[in-house]
């Protein structure tokens, strides 16, 4: 059993060495292929960090099943009680920490979705009645389809060429679901605090995503660059993106995406970089499968030890 808590320990201190080097591999690679990196190692690491938190807190509940004394137990691992209270502690706030964030992310959504009542629209594209220059991407809530919110002093301010852009930018948000990729590296967050250091970087790659998408759909790179540069001088995107469901044009660092449009297309990463990227992905996944490993033989441990004292209890 020793082995195995000292597993599951060192499991819930690998994200705090596994974040910082999912970031710099993000950097290295195109942004879709950054934003599931990210995702994937959102989902992995809090994965592997509650099957941790379970392998901590299992022994003394199977213990109480088996109406076995827990003095009995203490006698072969004394350290089991006080990490399975902590563990126990941490999944119960965790829980509770999670239903507050979705509750929160549904209404952020809903009152986008009020907002946007305001609007007309046409098409996937509603137009409110706001000064500001901002456009955003609304996904569908409650059977009605994701639209792309655009306030009318956008229309005032930006040339046909800048809104075409706009919207492709959005477009894309709706048509790569990247409203659940944030979604999911949000909750992430709140089962390790490691992992809030993907959120901006993972906000960041989202917005890529999308200016790539919407460079090719005007076919003109600098164009687009152009078009998200004076939106953002001109608009404000009231803090969303990151956390938030309602992906917006004009939020994340602007100047460094104005920056890798002016460049070439990002290509496929080359042999070196995606074998490094495989090897980290690999090195995740044999973490979370080894914390799983460790929680079965901690399993199999006390199976062994509750046998051996019904049978000499017998």
């Amino acid at each position: 059993m020793t082995w195995a808590l000292v597993l599951v320990v060192l499991t819930l201190g690998f994200p705090w060495g596994a974040v910082p080097l999912a970031r710099r591999l993000a950097l290295v690679l195109p942004p879709r292929e950054a934003s599931w990196a990210l995702t994937g190692a959102a989902v992995l690491l809090a994965g592997s960090t509650i099957a941790a938190l379970v392998g901590l807190f299992h022994v003394p509940f199977l213990a109480a099943l088996e109406r076995m004394s827990l003095a009995r137990v203490l006698a072969d691992w004394p350290a089991v009680v006080p990490f399975a209270g902590t563990a126990g502690a941490v999944m119960l706030g965790q829980a509770v920490l999670l239903l507050r964030r979705w509750a929160r992310q549904r209404s952020l959504l809903r009152r986008a979705w009020r907002l946007a009542g305001e609007g007309t629209g046409d098409g996937d594209l509603l137009v409110i009645p706001a000064a500001d220059v901002d456009a955003f991407a609304l996904p569908g809530y409650r059977g009605r389809p994701g639209q792309v919110v655009m306030t009318s002093g956008t229309l005032r301010t930006l040339k046909p060429g800048e809104r075409e852009v706009l919207l492709a930018h959005e477009r894309a948000h709706l048509a790569g679901r990247h409203h659940l990729l944030s979604a999911v590296a949000d909750l992430a967050g709140v089962v390790h605090p490691a992992l809030r250091g993907l959120r901006a970087s993972l906000s960041f790659h989202l917005e890529r995503w999308a200016d790539e998408a919407a460079a090719r759909a005007v076919g003109d790179r600098r164009a687009a660059a152009a078009a998200i540069a004076r939106a953002a001088l001109a608009g404000s995107s009231a803090g969303r993106g990151g956390a938030c469901p309602v992906l917006s044009a004009l939020s994340g660092p602007v100047p460094r995406r104005v920056e890798a449009l002016l460049l070439p297309e990002p290509t496929a990463p080359r042999g070196g970089v995606r074998r490094a990227g495989v090897a980290a992905l690999a090195g995740t996944v044999v973490v979370a499968a080894g914390t799983a490993l460790g929680l079965a033989y901690g399993l199999h441990e006390y199976v062994e030890y509750a046998a051996r004292q019904l049978t000499s209890a017998g």
